[in-house]
């Protein structure tokens, strides 16, 4: 495999990549005709392949080899949150979850919500950008805004946990949540989820969880629960 590594999930269909990554190959990376580079579609699939024409617009390339390499992970990992005001640190969550790994994420819209959209297509190059960094060969899918209330109501056939700060009767997820398991994690705005929020979701099967004695910020909780099941997963029983 080559040290240089794409992302054009259409590899199959069309040897033309993308302006975007024929820019970086070229500008970026000066690389010429003969040049040998990695590409990844996304979908677990790695090709290698020849440069064969050098344009900073459309680079044209000769698939050699194709291989599978799935997600170094065998759960699936759901993450959903409601997006902080500053645009920011949910780029920050979504790049460094791209690189510890992640199945999906969606944003909610929750009664405290402070921000009601995202900017999608910013997110999806952010995780892109992380998967080629982290050389993963899976990218994880992102969803569009939903509500809370309609979010939790769709089927799910792991575990499924909700984080709050309430002074109720909950257990961390280091001491429920299972190796191998595949899990949801809600996760809530700065304000936390509103109590309904909180009856609602258990209601419909959400186990309530602590992610530890500290208040933490949204981003920041989001990570630590990615990264908490990552390590369960990791210990020998």
């Amino acid at each position: 495999m080559s040290d240089t590594f794409f992302y054009y999930p259409d590899i199959r269909e069309n040897s033309q990549l993308s302006e975007e990554e024929s820019r970086h190959c070229i500008k970026v990376l000066r690389m010429k005709e003969g040049d040998r580079l990695t590409i990844t579609d996304g979908k677990g699939f790695l090709y290698d392949c020849i440069l064969v024409e050098a344009h900073p617009k459309h680079c044209m390339v000769s698939i050699e080899t194709e291989n599978f390499r799935d997600k170094s992970w065998n759960f699936n990992l759901h993450i959903a949150f409601a997006p902080t005001k500053n645009m920011e640190r949910n780029e920050w969550f979504v790049e460094k979850a791209t690189e510890i790994g992640v199945d999906e994420i969606t944003p909610l819209l929750c009664r405290f919500s402070e921000r009601k959209e995202v900017k999608s297509e910013r997110l999806r190059k952010i995780m892109v950008s992380a998967m080629k960094q982290s050389r993963q060969t899976v990218l994880p899918c992102l969803n569009e805004t939903i509500p809370f209330h309609e979010f939790i109501s769709m089927p799910f056939s792991g575990r499924k946990f909700i984080a709050h700060c309430y002074p109720t009767e909950k257990k961390r997820l280091t001491q429920t949540y299972k190796k191998g398991e595949d899990a949801l994690l809600l996760i809530g705005p700065e304000g936390d989820f509103s109590e309904e929020e909180v009856q609602k979701a258990i209601e419909k099967g959400f186990q309530p969880i602590s992610l530890g004695e500290n208040r933490l910020r949204t981003e920041t909780a989001c990570l630590v629960a990615c990264h908490t099941v990552h390590v369960l997963n990791q210990l020998e029983l």
